[in-house]
Order: structure tokens, then C-alpha cells, then sequence
């Protein structure tokens, strides 16, 4: 078990390598991709392999300028990392719209250290309104023309079917994975887990859901030893600070108090694959469309009507949180105006909370640190902060 947690591991540690091995073996083109609101189907039914782009945690000087310095760290670190060739071997870049932070990152990379293919896809702010699925649907068919003007072929109706399973198949193994976070105590730890979710991000899916399916069924016999303590979720922008979530949940390295994180709600994790494409509808690209429409929505198109609210307490009540951590980056816009509404909504539910600022580009200690303060309010009788 702890080899095939390894695979995983290795894969999140050394992407770079991955990435580079993948595209000399296979001859295949690369696309990093700077947000979830990429629709990776239309990139597999192109054999292009999409890869997120993600925070390094290392401090970053050459992005001042380019970018202000009040946007938040993530946006500023991604685009550093364009800048300083970490990724020169990709074929392409590309930005589903999301918040104005990350589209300047993508924008400066785009002008600055293009490598030869770019896309900017505008993705409805009002995901609610009954125009934003035929929008998304006619941006995907200017996205396709332009990735077959690419690749020199035309994509088909079979090849967004099988876009469509491989990237499904990944999302159902890791679904079913986070299910079994549950179990009281949990087989894996929310470290272990943020990792397989952050690899599936940018390994071949379908070399990833064959390592994940494996391990699921090792999974169900797994008995960890440790005590699991309380029970905690995550909530909140981008987050893989696997290293904070290591340190939590392990005492005596960041705190003295045992926890969990048994289930997340952040676009590194269970908004990225919750939600399926629904193979029953007759059009391929209009399923594409309707599943990043309907997907748990990003606080940025979250309104008027907040619908990621409901997801998140159900999230708490099924996987029987005992206390909620919102996570901020530093800057971020959407998140900020939208953890107090959700703190208080959580907290009339009956569920602790506690916030944290994060900058991806600071060691986790600090932030370990202050998680201490509201692990102990958790172990008191009236569990209020």
C-alpha cells in the first residue's frame, strides 16, 4: 500500500520530470492550463495531454513587472514560473476565465514566453443565467476549430466520447476514494489525498485512474497508525500547501493536537473532478458545456443565487466534519467577499469555523501554527472560536 501511495507521491514531486518523460515517449503535445474551467475532455479527444498549472511554494522576483503585486501570490508564482522557463517544454498554454488575477498571469505569459499556442476561453461569470450554457457551448466549438487547425485533424463526436470517459474515469476513482474518507478513522490521510488529486491534475489520466483504481481497493482494508483525532475540512481557492496539511495533521511537527482532513471543497481538490460529464445527452460538446456550467461553482460565479453553499454543508454533514478551515490566498478577491457570508452560514448550521490567509510562496509553519489555536477550541466542550 504505502508503494502505490508512493507512485503518487513521486508523480506530485517530480511533475516536471513526468511531464518531459511523458512527452518523449509518446510524442504528444502539452497544454498547461492555469484554471479548473479548462474543459480537459476537448484536449484528450485531441491527444493533447492538459496540465495544470500550479504553485511552486518558492519565492518568486521577476514578476513585479508584469503583474502588480497586490494580486494574489498563486497568480504571481504561476506566472514566475512561465517567466523563468520551468515550462518551456510545453506545446501550448491556455486560461479558462476566472478571476481577473489569473488572466493577467496568463496574459503576461502569453506576450512574454508564448510557446507557439495559446487560448484565452471566456467562461460565463453567470452561470446561473439560462444563456450561460449555449455561450459555453458556442466558446467550445471556437476552441475546437482552432485545436484541429492545430493538430491538423478534425476532432469527432467518438473523440470527444473518449475525451469524455478518460476524464470521467479519473473523476469516479478519486470520487470514490474521497468516499471512503468517511470511515471513522479514515484509510488515508488528507495529505495522502490532496496529493492523488493534485497528480490527476497533470498525469495521464489514464495512466492515472489504472494506479487509482488499484489503490482504491487497497484502500478498503487500510488501517492507518495514528490517531485520526478531529475531524476537519477544508474550504476554499487554490490550495495543493500539501506540506500545511502534513504538518496539521501530523503532532508535534506543526501542532499538539490530532486532526483529519477527511473532505475539501477548493478547486484543487473536490471542485476540480466532483461532477461527471452526463454521457446520456446526444451532443458530446453540449454535455462538455453543461457539466463546467453546472459544476460546483468558483466564488467568482457563484451569484446571485450562492449554490456552492448547500454543497459545502453537505460535504461537512456526510463526512461528519467537526470544525471547518477556510483557506484564502493572500488578495483573493472572489474568496474574500465570500467566507464571511459562508462562515456565518456554516456556523448557523452549527459547525465551527476558523480562517486563514495563505501565501503560497511562505513555508506552512506559520499557518500550522495558528490551526493550533482552533484545534484546541475543537477539544473543549462548547467548540467555539
Amino acid at each position: 500500500m504505502d508503494r502505490m501511495i508512493e507512485q503518487f507521491q513521486q508523480w506530485y514531486e517530480k511533475r516536471h520530470d513526468y511531464q518531459k518523460a511523458y512527452k518523449a515517449r509518446t510524442g504528444r503535445k502539452m497544454v498547461g492550463y492555469l484554471c479548473t474551467y479548462e474543459p480537459e475532455e476537448l484536449f484528450y479527444a485531441a491527444d493533447i495531454l492538459p496540465v495544470r498549472i500550479l504553485g511552486s511554494h518558492e519565492m518568486q522576483d521577476v514578476t513585479e513587472p508584469h503583474i502588480f503585486t497586490m494580486f494574489c501570490p498563486y497568480c504571481r508564482d504561476v506566472l514566475a514560473q512561465g517567466l523563468k522557463g520551468k515550462y518551456d517544454y510545453l506545446d501550448g498554454i491556455t486560461y479558462g476565465q476566472s478571476c481577473l488575477h489569473l488572466r493577467q498571469a496568463f496574459m503576461s505569459w502569453q506576450m512574454r514566453k508564448n510557446p507557439g499556442w495559446s487560448h484565452y476561453l471566456p467562461t460565463p461569470h453567470h452561470v446561473q443565467s439560462p444563456q450561460a450554457l449555449p455561450f459555453m457551448v458556442a466558446e467550445y466549438k471556437i476552441l475546437k476549430k482552432k485545436l484541429e487547425a492545430w493538430i491538423g485533424r478534425d476532432i469527432t463526436g467518438d473523440d470527444l466520447r473518449r475525451g469524455i470517459d478518460i476524464v470521467n474515469r479519473a473523476r469516479r476513482v478519486l470520487k470514490q476514494i474521497f468516499e471512503l474518507r468517511k470511515m471513522d478513522p479514515p484509510p488515508i490521510t488528507g495529505a495522502e489525498s490532496m496529493i492523488l488529486a493534485v497528480s490527476a491534475m497533470f498525469v495521464d489520466k489514464v495512466e492515472f485512474a489504472q494506479a487509482a483504481e488499484g489503490l482504491l481497493q487497497g484502500l478498503k482494508t487500510r488501517k492507518l497508525d495514528r490517531e485520526p483525532g478531529k475531524r476537519i475540512m477544508l474550504v476554499g481557492s487554490e490550495n495543493d500547501d500539501i506540506e500545511y496539511v502534513r504538518m496539521i495533521e501530523t503532532p508535534g511537527e506543526g501542532v499538539s493536537t490530532a486532526c483529519t482532513v477527511v473532505i475539501e471543497e477548493h478547486c484543487t481538490t473536490t471542485r476540480h473532478f466532483w461532477d461527471e460529464v452526463d454521457t446520456g445527452m446526444a451532443d458530446p460538446l453540449t454535455a462538455i458545456a453543461d457539466r463546467y456550467v453546472c459544476r460546483t461553482p468558483c466564488p467568482s460565479k457563484d451569484y446571485p443565487r450562492r449554490s456552492r453553499f448547500q454543497r459545502v454543508l453537505k460535504f461537512a454533514q456526510d463526512w461528519k466534519v467537526d470544525g471547518v478551515i477556510t483557506l484564502q490566498q493572500k488578495f483573493c478577491d472572489p474568496h474574500e467577499f465570500d467566507i464571511p457570508r459562508l462562515r456565518k452560514f456554516l456556523e448557523d448550521h452549527g459547525l465551527p469555523t476558523y480562517y486563514i490567509e495563505l501565501d503560497v510562496t511562505m513555508a506552512a509553519g506559520p499557518f500550522a501554527i495558528r490551526t493550533e489555536a482552533f484545534l484546541e477550541t475543537l477539544e473543549s466542550d462548547d467548540g467555539l472560536f
